[in-house]
Formats: structure tokens, C-alpha cells, sequence
């Protein structure tokens, strides 16, 4: 396989989900400044629990990894996620009246579950390559959402902090490695589990829109 040829191929297969996450309410009211407080504070308590769940699994690919660099790669990636991000979303909480308590105590939703799931559960059971092409929407689909409202947000938008995380060079240098290092993975992997990569990236940006759209919908577990 040719170097990128995964990346590029699972980008391409998967044009038209992003798409749909481009344009989901969610994002186009994020963009205009316009999405509730109430939309927004479900998403941020629900993606802090999430990037615990993410850590872990960045933590698993950390331990499966063949070389050494990539062992780095990965565990700096779990410390981001834990660390790192939770100081994002803390500032988050101040700014929305988000208590700590009121964190601990708010369930994970159905959507959130749904997607650290699977993320653990491809973590655990299946081979390097195939979990990193998981991890990988999580990183890309970010990167490229908040360049996109990055370039039409609002003038005084009240998310803007997020907007400029998201957008910032230094997360896009996080993805180009991590787009490389998937790529590598690809490059050596079976054609079995070549499959199973493509399956578990389009599942992982499945999971990405309905993150962001049970946010949207203030989802909770109906019984």
C-alpha cells in the first residue's frame, strides 16, 4: 500500500458523514453562536466523560504498539486527553457554572457510552492497526470541524474558546501524526485487517455524529 493511500481512501469513503456532521444543527448554531447554553453544557460534560474513556483506549494502543516511538505517541496522547484537555473543559465548567459535583453526579449518556464502548472494546480485542483507524476520526473530524466554523464562526462567539482549540495549529500537528501513524499501521496491515480498518473508522465517525447530535438533543437514558 502506497503511503497515505488509507487515510486518503478512508477520507473519501466517508466524505459524505462528514458532510452530515459539517452541517448538523449542532455545528451550524455552534458556528453562529447561537446554540444553547444548555446544548453546549450537556456536550461539555459529556465529552470530559468521554476523553476519560478516550485516554484509555489511547493508553491501550499505547501498550500494543510495535515501536517505541509509538508507544510515546500514544501515552503523550492519554496525557493529553486526561490532562490536558480536562484543564480545557475546566475552564469550561467555570465559565457555564458547571460544578464538579454537578460532573460527577451527571450520568454518562446513552450516545457517549455508546461510542467509549466501542472504542474500548476495539482496544481491548482487536489489532493495532485496526484500533488506531478507530481512534483516528476523533482526531481528524475535530481537527477539520473547527477549522470549518473556525473560518464562518460569529463575530463574539461565545464558544469561540473551543472554536480556537480546535482550529489552533498545534492540535492539527496532532493529527497530521496521528494520520501518519495510522497510515504506517495500514501500509504493513493484512487485507483482513485492512477491512477491519475501514469498518472501524466509518463506525468511529458514525459514533462522532451521534455524540454530537445526542448533545444537541439533550439525550438521557429513557428509563
Amino acid at each position: 500500500m502506497k503511503p497515505g493511500a488509507f487515510s486518503t481512501k478512508a477520507w473519501q469513503d466517508n466524505l459524505t458523514l462528514y458532510e452530515t456532521i459539517r452541517t448538523m444543527p449542532f455545528n451550524e448554531e455552534l458556528a453562529a453562536g447561537t446554540l444553547s447554553k444548555a446544548r453546549f453544557t450537556q456536550y461539555i460534560v459529556q465529552d470530559a466523560h468521554y476523553l476519560i474513556g478516550f485516554g484509555r483506549a489511547l493508553a491501550i494502543a499505547a501498550a500494543k504498539a510495535p515501536h517505541p516511538d509509538q508507544i510515546v505517541q500514544f501515552s503523550k496522547g492519554a496525557e493529553v486527553a486526561i490532562v490536558v484537555e480536562r484543564s480545557l473543559h475546566g475552564s469550561f465548567f467555570d465559565d457555564f457554572g458547571i460544578t464538579q459535583d454537578m460532573f460527577e453526579t451527571t450520568p454518562v449518556s446513552p450516545g457517549c457510552s455508546h461510542y467509549v464502548s466501542y472504542l474500548l472494546a476495539t482496544a481491548w480485542s482487536e489489532p493495532y492497526e485496526v484500533v488506531l483507524a478507530a481512534l483516528l476520526p476523533c482526531f481528524w473530524i475535530y481537527a477539520e470541524i473547527g477549522r470549518d466554523i473556525h473560518a464562518r464562526a460569529s463575530e463574539n462567539n461565545p464558544y469561540q474558546a473551543w472554536i480556537d482549540t480546535y482550529a489552533g495549529e498545534e492540535f492539527h500537528d496532532a493529527v497530521r501524526a496521528m494520520i501518519a501513524t495510522t497510515d504506517a499501521a495500514a501500509a504493513a496491515a493484512s487485507a483482513n485487517n485492512l477491512a477491519r480498518m475501514h469498518f472501524s473508522y466509518r463506525r468511529a465517525t458514525q459514533l462522532e455524529y451521534m455524540f454530537w447530535d445526542s448533545a444537541y438533543r439533550l439525550e438521557d437514558w429513557p428509563v
